[in-house]
């Protein structure tokens, strides 16, 4: 996981950094390393709906034109890329290229933290994800999760707010049949 190293430690210390600084009621949950979010949310325990997918997503605005956009949506619904596209007026909207989401988030693929540190990265949220009393994420590390309430959420991102997904279809069950693992109460550091 030589990659996993190189880009979240300054990203994973700039969240937590964040969160002590803001006395936020988070929680950490050290797990297995794992970068899918129906996999990490069982590691995690938790219901999918819960867990905050994010995906950086290029929209052509224009001739030669674009905006990059940090898309947070609930675990278990997918991203419409039609409604990304209509928010900012563009002409097309994809995931961006792996190298440039990287980039942008200072995280490695799966483990995207659902806060932008770049003026260049937009921050927008489905808000079904904003319906729970908390929410799970990577903390910009495969191996490690975050626990924190939307208000706190909200008010620490300060994030647009829009729909980006359409609900969920059929009866997938959820995630976290089994308890948490390696659960670390408090807003301390692990």
């Amino acid at each position: 996981m030589s990659r996993d190293l190189d880009l979240q430690p300054d990203t994973s210390q700039r969240l937590l950094s964040l969160l002590d600084d803001a006395r936020a009621p988070y929680r950490l949950i050290r797990h297995a390393p794992e970068g899918r979010t129906d996999l990490a949310s069982e590691l995690r325990g938790h219901p999918l709906d819960q867990a905050a997918k994010c995906l950086v997503v290029r929209v052509g605005t224009g001739r030669r034109s674009r905006r990059y956009v940090l898309a947070v949506v609930p675990g278990d619904r997918r991203l419409d890329m039609s409604r990304v596209r209509e928010l900012y007026g563009g002409t097309d909207a994809a995931f961006a290229a792996r190298e440039v989401a990287e980039s942008l988030s200072g995280c490695v693929s799966g483990c995207v933290v659902p806060f932008t540190f770049r003026p260049d990265l937009d921050l927008v949220v489905d808000p079904a994800l904003l319906v729970h009393d908390r929410i799970y994420f990577n903390a910009a590390r495969l191996d490690l999760s975050v626990v924190l309430p939307v208000p706190a959420y909200l008010s620490l991102a300060r994030p647009r707010t829009a729909p980006l997904t359409v609900p969920p279809t059929g009866t997938r069950p959820l995630a976290g049949a089994l308890g948490p693992a390696g659960a670390t109460a408090g807003t301390g550091r692990v």
